[in-house]
């Protein structure tokens, strides 16, 4: 499902999140003073969870938030649903001031329309799989025959049709993960909130989730904000990755832009481990058409091998290697829009975009 960039379904505003007993006094001496995380603690006793956020989430994206422990990830996640209540700012799900939900509009904004699968999967245990698929429909006190039948379709998208009899502690960490999933899809709702739910699981199993996480979304047409502290999970699973630090965000991208432009060096190192060669595509490392024909007016631009602008580094060197050519035409609906040079390509493997490089 493409994202609709035009529809919002979460849409967080200058949101602040403290801890402790002075917020205002301490939200003031921000305000008119500028102190710092460190400073509002020693000052106020005050510990800054989330500072200043802005960000939103489209119908039919995928939004990863990662950071280090502590940086603040889990509590912004945890205010989308109002699990906790802001100390400032406002939180629109779907339009709606989430602050301002009395108690019975806020239990149906949670049960309809914003899921949430936690890390620590908490299955009842002394009920079957299908009844923990089923629970959250429950709650909403759909009849128990629709509830089941619900949650067994919910269990078959999951690859779990044949363990719905069966009880937690006889499942795998991987397939209790799979039935909080179920849980959540049964539901039905418009957006999926996922809490670092794969991290304790073998890296062979977390890979298998993520694809299997990823493919149910997008034929489900679901949205979801996924929080990770692992670069590789963010660029597997998301469209836009949002960067944390001490409560803030320090960039937003997609993890292409990212890799690339890295905000500041807190961004650089997390990235500097990462591959390019499948991350980074041709249109971001070709020099533009014009500027490469105002550079190099001699190369015959019918001449050179042709690649898609998705093409990414590995084959961009593939092509590089099978010729001798002065560069790589790169097409945009059928036309050359720029050309990637050996010169461009290396700075693409680097993590750089071509900039104001001179063309050789």
């Amino acid at each position: 499902m493409a994202i609709d960039g035009s529809e919002t379904l979460i849409d967080c505003r200058s949101v602040w999140k403290m801890f402790g007993e002075k917020v205002n006094a301490a939200l003031r001496g921000i305000a008119e003073r500028g102190l710092g995380k460190t400073e509002v603690l020693c000052e106020f006793g005050c510990v800054v969870g989330v500072a200043d956020v802005s960000l939103t989430l489209r119908r039919g994206e995928i939004l990863c938030i990662m950071g280090l422990s502590g940086s603040g990830k889990s509590t912004l996640i945890r205010l989308f649903n109002r699990l906790i209540e802001p100390s400032l700012g406002k939180i629109l799900i779907r339009g709606d001031d989430i602050a301002a939900m009395d108690t019975e509009r806020l239990r149906e904004a949670r049960a309809r329309h914003v899921g949430m699968v936690f890390q620590s999967v908490a299955l009842l245990p002394h009920r079957t799989v299908l009844e923990n698929a089923a629970f959250g429909l429950e709650v909403q006190k759909v009849e128990k025959r629709k509830r089941l039948q619900v949650a067994e379709a919910a269990l078959a998208k999951v690859g779990l049709s044949d363990w719905g009899g069966r009880f937690p502690n006889e499942l795998s960490g991987g397939m209790q993960q799979r039935v909080g999933l179920a849980r959540a899809l049964a539901s039905d709702p418009e957006i999926i909130l996922m809490d670092e739910p794969f991290s304790a699981l073998d890296p062979l199993i977390r890979r298998q989730l993520q694809d299997q996480f990823r493919q149910l979304s997008k034929e489900l047409g679901k949205s979801a904000v996924f929080i990770t502290h692992d670069l590789d999970e963010a660029i597997r699973i998301g469209e836009r990755i949002a960067i944390m630090k001490d409560g803030a965000i320090v960039q937003v991208g997609t993890a292409e832009d990212i890799v690339l432009e890295p905000a500041d060096a807190y961004v650089a190192d997390f990235v500097a481990g990462i591959s390019k060669l499948h991350l980074v595509k041709a249109h971001s490392v070709m020099h533009p058409i014009d500027a490469f024909k105002a550079a190099r007016p001699e190369v015959d631009l019918l001449c050179l091998t042709r690649t898609s602008a998705d093409a990414d580094v590995d084959e961009l060197i593939k092509i590089t290697l099978a010729g001798q050519q002065d560069g790589i035409a790169v097409l945009d609906d059928g036309e050359i829009v720029g050309v990637v040079t050996q010169r461009s390509l290396l700075q693409g493997v680097k993590g750089k975009g071509p900039g104001e490089q001179p063309i050789l």
